[in-house]
C-alpha cells in the first residue's frame, strides 16, 4: 500500500527527506480492530512535533486524524461492520493515517457524519476529543451550566480552539472570549461563536478590562503557554481554572497557589495510550460531534484543502503548521 513516512527526525521540512512517499505491507487488524481504507487525512501540530523530535529505527507512518471506510473487522468488534464509513484520531502508539490503510482500535472510532465529504470529516476527530475532554472532562464544565462565568481561549483560530470556541458556545452558558493576533483569525473566531475577540500579542488585562472583564474563570492555553504563562495567572481569577494542551519547557505551578488555581492538562492520546477503562469515551463522543454536525449545531473547521495525499503536499501542509499562520484545518485526500 502506498504510504508517507519519515526515516530520520529533525530534518526541516524543505528537505525532500523529511517526508518521503514509500511502499508498506497491509496491516493486519487484530480481535478489537478495524481495517479502514483512509480516504483523507487533516494534519496537526503533533505531526510535526513527532517528525521533528521522535528518533527512529525504521520508518515511520506519522498522521492521527482520519476519515474511511471499513474494509474488514476483528473476530471481537461490535460497533462497526465493512462498509461503515468513520472518522477517528488514532493513538501514538501505532502506526499513523498517512497511508493508504490503517488498523485502529474500534473504541476511538465514531461514525462519520453523513451530511459531510471525507475531507470535511477528516478535520474533526482530533481536534473534538481535545476539546470535548479539556471542557467536559477536565475542567468539568457541566453540559448546559457555566451561566456567570467566562472563558478565556488563547490561540482561539487553530484546530482545537477552532472546536472548543464553538463546543463553548453552543453547549454551555459560559463567556467565551476568543484570543487572535491576527485580523482574519478573530473574524474567523468570532464566526464560530465567540462572544469577544482579544489579541494575545498585545497585554491581555487591559483588553479584557477594556470589555467589562476584571478577570476570568477559566483560561485554555492551546500555544504558547510559555509566553503567556505570567499573564495568565494575572487574569485569573481567585479559585479559577487553568488548562493548557502544549509542551513548555518547564512550568512552575507555585504561582497558582497564590490565588488557588487549579491546573489541568489534556492529551487526548492518554486513553489509547493507557487502554484506560473508560477508552469508549471517545467513540462515544465522536458520535456525538457526528450528531451536532448533521443537526447545524457545529461546524467542520477545514480550511485548507492541499489535494492529494503525497509526500510532496504533506511536506507543504507540515510547512504551514510550522509557520504558525495556520487557522482551522488542512486536509488532503486520496482522490
Amino acid at each position: 500500500m502506498k504510504a508517507i513516512v519519515y526515516t530520520q527526525h529533525g530534518l526541516p521540512i524543505e528537505d525532500p527527506k523529511a517526508l518521503q512517499d514509500a511502499d508498506l505491507p497491509m496491516p493486519l487488524a487484530g480481535p478489537s480492530d478495524l481495517l479502514v481504507e483512509v480516504r483523507a487525512v487533516a494534519v496537526n501540530p503533533v505531526d510535526t512535533k513527532v517528525r521533528r523530535g521522535a528518533a527512529v529505527t525504521e520508518a515511520r507512518v506519522l498522521g492521527w486524524d482520519a476519515s474511511g471506510i471499513v474494509r474488514a473487522v476483528g473476530a471481537e468488534v461490535t460497533l462497526f461492520a465493512p462498509g461503515d464509513e468513520v472518522f477517528y484520531a488514532g493513538s501514538l502508539t501505532r502506526p499513523g493515517s498517512y497511508s493508504q490503510f490503517q488498523v485502529v482500535d474500534e473504541r476511538i472510532v465514531g461514525r462519520k457524519p453523513a451530511n459531510l465529504d471525507f475531507a470535511q470529516a477528516a478535520a474533526l476527530p482530533l481536534t473534538s476529543i481535545t476539546a470535548w475532554e479539556l471542557l467536559f472532562d477536565r475542567i468539568k464544565v457541566p453540559e448546559g451550566g457555566g451561566e456567570g462565568k467566562s472563558l478565556l481561549i488563547i490561540g482561539a483560530g487553530g484546530g482545537v480552539g477552532s472546536i472548543l470556541t464553538q463546543l463553548a458556545r453552543r453547549m454551555t452558558g459560559l463567556t467565551v472570549i476568543g484570543t487572535a493576533s491576527r485580523g482574519l483569525t478573530q473574524q474567523w473566531v468570532r464566526e464560530l461563536g465567540a462572544h469577544h475577540t482579544i489579541d494575545h500579542s498585545k497585554p491581555m488585562k487591559p483588553q479584557l478590562a477594556a470589555l467589562g472583564f476584571e478577570a476570568v474563570d477559566i483560561v485554555v492555553s492551546l500555544t504558547h503557554t510559555d509566553r503567556h504563562y505570567a499573564e495568565i495567572v494575572e487574569v485569573l481569577a481567585p479559585q479559577g481554572q487553568f488548562a493548557l494542551i502544549d509542551d513548555p519547557e518547564t512550568l512552575d505551578a507555585m504561582p497558582l497557589k497564590r490565588k488557588s488555581i487549579s491546573l489541568h492538562w489534556e492529551l487526548m492520546f492518554t486513553r489509547s495510550m493507557f487502554q484506560t477503562p473508560d477508552m469508549i469515551r471517545q467513540h462515544e463522543l465522536l458520535n456525538r460531534v457526528a450528531q451536532m454536525v448533521e443537526q447545524g449545531s457545529l461546524r467542520t473547521t477545514l480550511s485548507e484543502h492541499f489535494g492529494d495525499i503525497n509526500a510532496a503536499n504533506m511536506r507543504r501542509a507540515h510547512a504551514l503548521v510550522e509557520s504558525g499562520k495556520a487557522h482551522g484545518k488542512i486536509v488532503l485526500a486520496y482522490a
